[in-house]
């Protein structure tokens, strides 16, 4: 599996990085190689979490919206 991911470098010295197709997956590393080895590891946690199915009772509807 390839995933994109956007790097940045923090301003307070070290890189952050973030994946777009995953919300809320993000790390950081005081260096570009700590900060790739936290990647492997934030991706890997984010894809096990274990997201419960929703049961919809009646007339309910699942909308997605942007805040």
């Amino acid at each position: 599996m390839k995933i994109k991911v956007v790097v940045h470098e923090a301003e307070e010295g070290g890189f952050w990085a973030e994946v777009p197709a995953i919300p809320g997956c993000a790390t950081q590393g005081e260096t570009f190689e700590e900060l790739l080895h936290n990647l492997y590891e934030a991706v890997e946690g984010c894809l096990s979490v274990d997201v419960a199915t929703t049961q919809l009772s009646g007339d309910g509807r699942v909308l997605e919206i942007a805040v």
